[in-house]
């Protein structure tokens, strides 16, 4: 039996080594795309590497196959590899890409590459690296000498790792995507001329030709604003466009009256913001969508197919009139096809009911999941003994989290006054959420999502003012994407006057587990802290982190940073991968910013909570 077994092995191993051996051709020719002289339409799906442990990156591309997809698309994320100026990342963690695309290959699935610059996908910055924002006179997604030098080294870096993977070096990359949704940008930025603008989006073009990049390229925009987004030389394709007859008409106008034709983004589902209802479409709308695609032989992506998770501080953020941010969910699930656990849904099963044909796989089995009914929080550290052991940076006024020369986490800001001082307390350049404390005792939260950026104070004779201040992630999308410093970003106000001097800032990057071996025990009720706990499993399993007895804050497991929660929803679990947890003792440590009370246990769930809203949690009543 066991050789039986090692024989399959083998022959199932060669048989995949040979299928991603077997070298292609795909070209667009005559209004089709032509793979190995044959026309093909494309059914893909959005999938991003980065949000996904890399130990289910082929259970998710299996689930893609076995629902009848042909290709996976997905974003590369600038910031997500170059972690330091010239510090290029493409093996730890999630990052490697190449990996990715050769399993995507091994399954049976072509690869459309969208390396950005710019991605959007609300993720954090847009893909872009934050300290960009600290070179001298650069301007980010324009016709910038410092910017467009970085795109060139961030294109460099990226081709070195799949140049070999290009359907042209025998690879399955069958597409590369110019910039991204350039038509929005023009149409947000009216300040600058169209033909600046197009001198920009025809660099970065020019540059992925550059470096190497030979397979056929493609734009994708709002079929109103091709216009501004389409480029010379690539496939104009469409986000959203329901209309086939429009997007025909469209495409023809822009590319020499003939097609291909493609939506590049299917929506299946849509992103979600804390404090918002999380958005649903019906399988039944979907479906019905897909076979009027079918039907007129159009080609389409579905963004997305499955989401995956915002681990850590990836998740990015939008704005609108009511709100100066409105920072995207921990989970990534969209509404999607496959779930954020890489569950097949009632979608699901309905698309595949219209996909598959008699060469499509099984599905996947489902990954064991478990439930924890309880995990004993042993230690209760204060925030502030953490603060304690970091030295301050010292400075007149109060820094920004870039001054400080950290990208994300949480920056404790601290001054002592030698004389009281009462009124109201402006805290206008807030970015993005603070909690307002005066010799230690809470005065209020303040929080750019409700535009509430004051409170009444009073600061005695020899008091110390604190404010620690979270970044909730940079905005992704919109004009503002420019504007993406974090901290405190302007004048501290106390009753019209302007506050200097003497400020004191205390970083917490909370990039690794905080250790608290030696803590002590002296967390208080209304003061930030860290919460440490151990427990043991006999077996692993994917879980889902039940946070509705919490308030804000974040959570390692074993240490790693699996996200946000937030008790307003409407997303009140955080999703556990069971590959990241061990068998035996396992180690969580929860940052908890609010504290309103001392918790001492949490538990998982089988199940996620992804729709249970509490505004009356929020911080404006």
């Amino acid at each position: 039996m066991k050789k039986s077994l090692f024989i399959l092995s083998v022959f199932l191993l060669l048989v995949g080594k040979a299928n991603a051996q077997t070298k292609h051709t795909f070209a667009i020719k005559d209004s089709n795309f032509v793979l190995d002289g044959k026309p093909i339409q494309i059914h893909s799906g959005e999938m991003h590497y980065a949000r996904i442990p890399k130990e289910y990156w082929r259970h998710r591309l299996q689930m893609m196959k076995a629902m009848g997809l042909n290709a996976v698309a997905t974003y590369v994320f600038w910031n997500y590899h170059e972690t330091a100026p010239g510090v290029w990342d493409f093996k730890t963690e999630n990052r490697n890409v190449a990996e990715y695309i050769k399993i995507a290959q091994e399954e049976g699935l072509y690869v459309i590459l969208r390396p950005g610059p710019y991605v959007c996908a609300e993720w954090e910055f847009g893909g872009y690296p934050w300290f960009l924002q600290k070179v001298p006179d650069m301007v980010i997604r324009g016709n910038n000498k410092q910017y467009l030098a970085a795109t060139k080294a961030y294109f460099t870096a990226l081709y070195g790792q799949v140049k070999n993977l290009l359907v042209t070096n025998g690879g399955p990359i069958i597409m590369v995507q110019g910039e991204n949704e350039f038509g929005s940008y023009v149409a947000q930025r009216k300040d600058i001329s169209i033909e600046e603008h197009k001198k920009y989006s025809a660099a970065v073009f020019q540059q992925l030709k550059d470096v190497g990049f030979n397979v056929p390229f493609f734009t994708s925009d709002g079929s109103w604003l091709f216009a501004e987004g389409a480029l010379p030389g690539a496939l104009p394709t469409a986000n959203g466009e329901d209309d086939v007859t429009k997007l025909k008409e469209v495409v023809n106008k822009f590319n020499g009256g003939k097609g291909p034709y493609m939506v590049a983004e299917f929506y299946p589902g849509w992103l979600d913001h804390w404090a918002e209802p999380f958005p649903k479409v019906s399988a039944e709308e979907v479906a019905k969508q897909t076979k009027k695609y079918l039907d007129a032989g159009v080609s389409f992506n579905y963004y997305m197919v499955h989401g995956g998770t915002n681990f850590g501080f990836t998740s990015g953020a939008n704005y609108d009139g009511n709100h100066d941010i409105q920072p995207d969910l921990t989970s990534y699930d969209y509404d999607a096809p496959i779930s954020e656990a890489g569950w097949a849904t009632e979608k699901y099963n309905a698309l595949r009911d219209l996909l598959k044909t008699a060469n499509t796989p099984n599905v996947p089995a489902k990954i064991n999941v478990i439930a924890i009914p309880e995990i004993k929080l042993t230690k209760a550290v204060a925030l502030e003994s953490l603060k304690n052991k970091i030295k301050p940076v010292n400075n007149e006024k109060p820094m920004t989290f870039e001054e400080l020369n950290q990208g994300h986490g949480y920056v404790w800001y601290s001054k002592k006054f030698k004389q009281p001082i009462s009124g109201k307390l402006e805290l206008k350049g807030l970015r993005d959420y603070a909690i307002v404390y005066v010799n230690g005792q809470k005065v209020a939260e303040l929080n750019s999502y409700y535009k509430n950026y004051e409170c009444t104070i009073d600061v005695p004779f020899n008091a110390t003012l604190d404010i620690i201040v979270e970044n909730m992630g940079r905005i992704n999308y919109g004009a503002k994407i420019i504007n993406s410093t974090k901290g405190i970003i302007s004048p501290v106000i106390i009753n019209g006057q302007t506050i200097t001097g003497d400020w004191n800032m205390y970083p917490l990057p909370m990039d690794k587990m905080p250790n608290l071996a030696e803590a002590k025990n002296n967390a208080k009720a209304g003061q930030p802290a860290l919460y440490q706990g151990t427990f043991n499993l006999a077996k692993k399993g994917d879980t889902f982190l039940d946070m509705r007895d919490w308030g804000k804050g974040i959570v390692f497991i074993n240490g790693i940073n699996i996200g946000r929660y937030w008790s307003v929803g409407p997303q009140q679990t955080l999703y556990v991968p069971g590959c990241w947890l061990k068998e035996g003792s396992n180690e969580i440590v929860i940052f908890e910013q609010k504290n309103d009370k001392i918790q001492t246990s949490v538990k998982s769930t089988e199940t996620p909570i992804l729709e249970d809203l509490q505004p009356e949690k929020g911080e404006v009543k």
